[in-house]
């Protein structure tokens, strides 16, 4: 196959009309004699740097709530947009009280503990961690700030993998770093636990690492459940390329971790266990949803939501599929990771504002566009604070303080069309591929690892079946899936 030489890394400023304005605050844009290796401050720091500013002011933002909204009422926490589980939960979930995740039986509504085990030890681990003198209120305070602590953890990691992902493109990074929607919703549950896992994942696949990349998803999963869905696109993949002996050593190491964490407590509290999977199971349409948006506007309850949300996620991932088997290039892993992701989030009975943080590194990678993010940010923020305020409306009784039920649904599709807008380019990327800015410089696929310029054995389209080349860069072609040549 044919190699890219190396080459200095990717200047959004000069690629990028939105980073090349943004960029006058801090002088203007790089210049091409500028010095890109010669200070400490790398593209892994700087990001990773930013990342943990940005978490920062998201804390923040949370500081009306951890002084005293979190405490005096629902209302005060919706108001002030600040709402947060993890305090919440460290007392009706047991920790306060030294219960045992899985294992010993909570006093409430919710007999055991509802999440993954990965993510139930995190929680223990973080109740471990937090000071057992003082009142309820100081307990819950400090464990949030534990967490806290642990998740900004987490973003440094996820930070330096999506730099590191693609080589050439570190400061596509930013992207992440400086979502506003990261801030805002980085400490309200504990997704960024699976997503750091996701992210050093797609890193190991990058560098080659099959093994490795299937452990780290197989310990997401054990965190949270959609990091599976990244084994379904590298079947497609890795089917079209012809790659199975890749494939099999990331499903293996994916089982065996994922085995490694799940199996002693199945086999000691199997109730405990399947808590989580009965949990999803039946819970009704919720917050955030499609479902909600036709079952507020049309007065239909859906009784049968399991069966739409499962029949329009397969349906929405068959689609993927075959756009992967007949596009004119193999899509880049990053592409299709992104469009299964959100395929699952459009297509769940429920959408939770934190739900977004699981996209974020992936839009970084699969669309490294100031523009079409930021559109698509603005769509999340709105959900954001639309979701608070009528939570504020439905809990401050005959006031009626907030946000009513037409102006959520409008929240709601803000959400649903920013998300679907971002797809739409990302699917054009893959149906246009000279369109895609991370192949315009000739690469293949950056993080496709043994993927990146492999030829197909496999496709569906006479289309598929010619060669492809990338857009020409300083006089240079470069052809996607041939064989080499002389």
């Amino acid at each position: 196959m044919t190699k890219v030489h190396e080459d200095p890394p990717v200047l959004p400023t000069q690629q990028d009309e939105v980073a090349a304005a943004g960029s006058e605050f801090l002088g203007g844009p790089m210049g091409r004699y500028a010095r890109l290796g010669g200070h400490w401050l790398t593209p892994v720091r700087v990001v990773a740097l930013v990342a943990l500013g940005m978490f920062a002011l998201g804390m923040v933002q949370k500081l009306p709530c951890y002084d005293w909204a979190w405490f005096r009422g629902a209302g005060s926490q919706y108001t002030h947009a600040c709402y947060s589980d993890i305090p919440h939960l460290f007392s009706v979930r047991g920790f306060a009280d030294g219960l045992t995740p899985y294992f010993d039986r909570l006093p409430g509504d919710m007999e055991y503990l509802e999440y993954p085990v990965l993510t139930g030890l995190f929680m223990e681990v973080a109740s471990w961690l937090t000071p057992g003198g003082g009142s309820l209120q100081h307990r819950e305070q400090m464990y949030w700030m534990v967490n806290a602590g642990m998740l900004m953890a987490c973003t440094a990691v996820i930070a330096v993998c999506v730099v590191r992902t693609h080589r050439r493109r570190p400061w596509d990074a930013l992207l992440f770093a400086l979502a506003p929607a990261f801030a805002l919703t980085a400490t309200i549950n504990w997704d960024l636990l699976a997503i750091a896992l996701t992210a050093a994942g797609m890193l190991m696949w990058s560098r080659g690492r099959t093994l490795l990349f299937g452990v780290f998803i197989g310990l997401a999963t054990a965190a949270k459940l959609y990091p599976v869905l990244l084994l379904g696109v590298l079947f497609v993949l890795c089917w079209r390329a012809g790659k199975w002996r890749a494939f099999g050593s990331a499903v293996l190491g994916a089982a065996v971790s994922w085995l490694v964490v799940n199996l002693p407590v199945m086999l000691y509290a199997w109730d405990g266990w399947t808590k989580f999977y009965t949990f999803s199971q039946e819970r009704p349409i919720d917050f955030g949803s499609v479902w909600l948006l036709i079952s507020q506007r049309s007065g239909n309850p859906l009784s049968d939501a399991n069966t739409y949300a499962t029949g329009l996620t397969l349906l929405l991932c068959a689609g993927i599929g075959l756009l992967t088997l007949t596009a004119p290039r193999r899509p880049r892993f990053a592409q299709l990771a992104f469009l299964v992701v959100a395929a699952f989030i459009l297509a769940n009975k429920v959408y939770s504002p934190q739900y977004v943080l699981w996209l974020i590194p992936l839009a970084a990678l699969a669309r490294p566009r100031w523009r079409d993010f930021l559109i698509w940010q603005a769509g999340e923020v709105v959900y954001f604070f639309g979701i608070w305020l009528y939570l504020a409306y439905t809990t401050s009784g005959d006031k009626h303080q907030g946000l009513p039920t037409e102006g959520y649904q409008v929240a709601i599709a803000a959400h649903l069309l920013t998300t679907l807008y971002l797809c739409a380019v990302v699917v054009r990327d893959i149906l246009l591929p000279e369109r895609d800015v991370v192949r315009r410089d000739g690469s293949d696929d950056p993080s496709g690892g043994v993927l990146d310029g492999a030829e197909d054995v496999f496709v569906l389209s006479d289309a598929a079946r010619a060669p492809q080349e990338a857009a020409p860069s300083e006089g240079q072609r470069v052809a996607w899936g041939t064989a080499p040549r002389d």
